[in-house]
């Protein structure tokens, strides 16, 4: 489902009603307090305390229903299933951070390799090179 954001919004903000949101997931409201209660989804909240839901949380809360229904997944499994799939998208980006510092690094690392040699170039001192012959003589055995 792709849906218009306001300017200055995404996926994340949190703006849906829990009627809206309710609507949406194809859920009754007091599921999605339940579902709230329970830690499977964690929508944002008003001063006042009103549950606001992001695009993310109505996806989120499409997939639990499709874990429960068609899956059989139980609500225990899939907030199992929920915190493992953050845990490895958490994993992914800081590996993908950690790959981005180690090219920065090695970049580093071959600039200054290069700066070195190109510093001990300018240290060498040109050697006139002369051809010379030289006879060898060996000593005979007496």
């Amino acid at each position: 489902m792709t849906f218009p954001f306001p300017p200055g919004t995404d996926e994340d903000t949190p703006f849906f009603v829990i009627s809206v949101a309710a609507q949406l997931s194809g859920l009754h409201a007091q599921t999605l307090r339940s579902y709230d209660r329970m830690g499977l989804v964690s929508p944002g909240r008003t001063p006042g305390g009103g549950r606001r839901y992001s695009m993310r949380d109505i996806v989120l809360l499409r997939e639990v229903q499709r874990l429960s229904q068609e899956e059989g997944v139980n609500l225990a499994g899939i907030k199992r299933i929920i915190e493992l799939e953050n845990e490895v998208g958490a994993l992914r980006a800081k590996v993908s951070e950690l790959t981005e510092q180690l090219a920065q690094a090695l970049a580093a690392a071959e600039h200054a390799a290069a700066s070195v040699h190109r510093s001990l170039r300018r240290d060498l001192v040109p050697v006139r090179q002369e051809t010379a012959l030289v006879v060898w003589k060996p000593n005979r055995k007496r």
